[in-house]
């Protein structure tokens, strides 16, 4: 349906529980080096359970090789500095949804580059920095999944 892409995800836990939300979906999990962790590390085997066979996950080694093989599709970056909010959004199936590091989010020459289609948030109160990175690949996905009618998914 979609692709999720982590640019140089840090928790094996947040990228577990991606692994598992692209499996339920029908998304792909894109994940650009380096990684903050081991593909192999138990906190991201037991945060993605059993789905890890079941998920399309790839990893790129850089975000030059992952515009490659995601681009030109429309890339909707996240960030709490984003014109529009993850509602205002028409996703399509393959748009690819850009998520940074847990620790610092994505960095302005990335939110600026050509290949972005729009830089999206997510609301939240005005005090708080920012959501967890799976909880917010996960409100994005879904949002897109409900505009196509959950389509293949077992209502």
């Amino acid at each position: 349906m979609f692709r999720i892409l982590f640019l140089t995800p840090e928790i094996p836990g947040n990228t577990g529980n991606a692994i598992r939300l692209a499996a339920i979906t029908g998304s792909e999990l894109h994940l650009v080096e380096p990684l903050g962790f081991s593909l192999e590390d138990s906190k991201l085997r037991r945060a993605g359970l059993d789905y890890h066979d079941l998920a399309v996950l790839r990893v790129h080694s850089s975000l030059e090789d992952a515009w490659r093989a995601l681009t030109p599709r429309n890339v909707y970056a996240f960030t709490s500095e984003g014109d529009k909010t993850h509602v205002d959004i028409r996703y399509e199936p393959g748009d690819v949804l850009l998520f940074g590091r847990e620790s610092t989010g994505l960095p302005e020459d990335v939110k600026n580059a050509p290949e972005i289609t729009a830089r999206v948030r997510l609301p939240m109160l005005p005090t708080l920095r920012s959501l967890n990175l799976a909880n917010s690949a996960s409100i994005a996905v879904y949002e897109g999944w409900r505009q196509h009618g959950f389509e293949g998914a077992k209502l």
